[in-house]
């Protein structure tokens, strides 16, 4: 059997990779393990119930496609949004797994594409045959369904984000004043992902202050440029309004303004603080701008449209990240699959100004650099980060990077030679790299990859500092060993050198372990810093019928200080810590 997978691994190049979800390309070792992609925590990541999959389709089976019963197209539509939308995307054109069209499935034919969705490669396609987590029965049945033509979910119009919003409490009936003795600075906005809600966490007394209903799997959290919204997302784009002047902060509104979505954000410029809203879709591809304080829907601008490369239309460009500038009224909007960055001017709605910049396909995510002027972003596939000057509104560079980048929205520090860098991990190989961020004052490392490091393995999510803090986090949360997945890597940046590729070893605790958990999967994910930053909380994410907790680590000592345990603290996730949030604080 090994032998097997090691002669189909070596066809990767030219074959099609099916329902990719750990969205990293494992190491020829990790592609031995029978866990290497096909776990529950990886899984969920990117593979978990996609809200499309229960979302009545049209139905049109390719006549030269195997024949399939209406029973089985419906079992195959269920599996793929299930586990295989969120790479290759829900008309299956391809994002970070590649197309799955019948002109490219038909060609290679059942037995062929069987073999792959059995075996996996160590491209990065699961093995979702000798992983157990498919049947032979279902493994047949969805290389049969992936030669037919992909169903169309509706669109999402403005008739229907009006019939999905409520205002729960009218903005002129709110607190007129802060009523709580919440430390709202050092409060934290925490994602429990398989419950459909978050918990808000209290900073100083480590107590949860409520538990908030939300829409599933919360994305991100963002605040309101004055700190006092709470503005959640949820992969079935439903956002939540939370109002934390509440003597118990809670939804004051809600709607819904798509079927997918990720990324939501507000207006952040003078003179617009706290009055629009923005959430870009994952389906349908567009993004729609809405009242600050109430989400009601006022625009909705489609992002269908041609590729950077190789210009041919893209029928489901998903809009990826939104980041608000603080240069002019604009909204920085990243559209993945067509690598197209837009500067959407909000200042005028009936007259939308909208600068489009060519950066390279599969935007992700990213941040700021420390001086909030240039906004790095990861074009993932690409192996490149994307450098955005809002203040001129073009492309400052392309800079290639390792495989598959993942920077969350990065780590900016300064380096002891090389200056101000911005930093990212990856998902696709153990390297960190560095990139110089001062056109000024250090010219020549400017939109340079400086330095890479070497971490413990592919498989990261998220990276962090501070600018009260000396260390560098870095997690592996989707990397295939358990050890390594289970705990987080640590660098000291004042014992970083001047070479290009530098050997400085990072230290490595054993953050699920101070957990004291039972089994589970305990994967450890997404270092955040309290408003002080002098604590690191992570989430050790296991499964949703498993105990997960919060451990809080003190930055300097780097000595575990408390593990925050509830019943309630199902599957978390992300953490956004109120000050950092609102202050582009990483």
């Amino acid at each position: 059997m090994k032998t097997t997978r090691k002669l189909l691994a070596g066809l990767a190049v030219a074959a099609l990779p099916f329902a990719i979800q750990t969205a990293f390309a494992a190491d020829e070792a990790a592609a031995d393990a029978k866990a290497a992609h096909g776990s529950a925590a990886a899984a969920n990541y990117e593979g978990a119930p996609s809200p499309l999959a229960d979302v009545p389709m049209h139905q049109n089976i390719n006549p030269k496609a195997p024949s399939m019963t209406e029973a089985e197209f419906q079992q195959g539509k269920q599996i793929f949004f299930e586990r295989c939308a969120g790479c290759h995307g829900v008309l299956r054109k391809g994002a970070t797994g590649k197309p799955l069209t019948p002109d490219i499935t038909l060609e290679k034919g059942t037995d062929y594409l069987k073999a792959f969705i059995t075996y996996g490669s160590p491209a990065g396609m699961p093995n979702w045959g000798t992983s157990g987590e498919l049947t032979d029965a279902q493994v047949d049945l969805m290389a049969r369904y992936i030669q037919q033509e992909p169903p169309q979910p509706p669109e999402f119009s403005m008739a229907d984000m009006k019939n999905t919003w409520k205002v729960l409490i009218p903005a002129d009936k709110r607190p007129k004043k802060k009523m709580n003795k919440i430390n709202i600075d050092n409060l934290f906005s925490v994602t429990l992902r398989d419950a459909g809600q978050i918990a808000l966490i209290d900073g100083d007394t480590k107590k949860i202050v409520n538990i908030i209903k939300t829409g599933y799997a919360v994305h991100i959290s963002r605040l309101s440029k004055s700190g006092r919204y709470l503005y959640v997302i949820g992969r079935d784009a439903r956002i939540n309004l939370i109002d934390l002047w509440m003597e118990k902060p809670d939804n004051v509104a809600e709607i819904k303004i798509g079927l997918e979505a990720r990324s939501v954000d507000t207006s952040k410029y003078k003179g617009f603080e706290d009055k629009l809203a923005v959430a870009g879709s994952y389906w349908p591809p567009q993004f729609v701008v809405m009242k600050g304080e109430t989400l009601e829907p006022l625009k909705i601008v489609s992002t269908r449209g041609m590729t950077v490369d190789p210009q041919e239309y893209h029928p489901e460009p998903r809009v990826a990240s939104i980041v608000a500038s603080e240069f002019r009224p604009e909204w920085i909007i990243n559209v993945k699959e067509t690598g197209k960055i837009m500067m959407v001017d909000y200042s005028d709605l009936t007259n939308l100004k909208t600068t489009t910049i060519d950066a390279a396909r599969f935007l992700h995510d990213g941040g700021w650099d420390s001086t909030k002027r240039y906004f790095l972003v990861a074009a993932n596939k690409s192996n490149k980060i994307a450098v955005v000057d809002s203040k001129t509104d073009k492309l400052a560079k392309l800079v290639d990077v390792g495989a598959i980048p993942h920077p969350g929205r990065g780590a900016n520090f300064v380096h002891p030679v090389f200056g101000p860098v911005w930093s990212t991990g990856h998902l696709g190989d153990d390297s960190i790299a560095l990139i110089g961020t001062d056109p000024a004052g250090h010219k020549a490392n400017a939109w340079k990859m400086v330095q890479k490091l070497t971490g413990q393995g592919g498989g990261s999510l998220f990276i962090k500092t501070h600018p009260k803090s000396h260390n560098l986090w870095v997690d592996t949360t989707l990397n295939p060993d358990a050890a390594t997945s289970q705990s987080i890597a640590v660098y000291d940046i004042n014992k970083m050198d001047g070479k290009k590729e530098s050997p400085l070893k990072p230290e490595v605790l054993p953050i699920a372990q101070w957990a004291n958990l039972g089994d589970g999967a305990k994967r450890v994910v997404q270092p955040e810093y309290n408003a002080k930053g002098d604590e690191v909380w992570f989430s050790v994410w296991s499964a949703k019928d498993k105990e997960s907790a919060i451990v809080v680590v003190d930055d300097k000592t780097r000595k575990l200080k408390a593990v925050i345990k509830d019943p309630r603290l199902i599957t978390p996730t992300g953490k956004f810590n109120v000050h950092n949030t609102q202050h582009d604080v990483y």
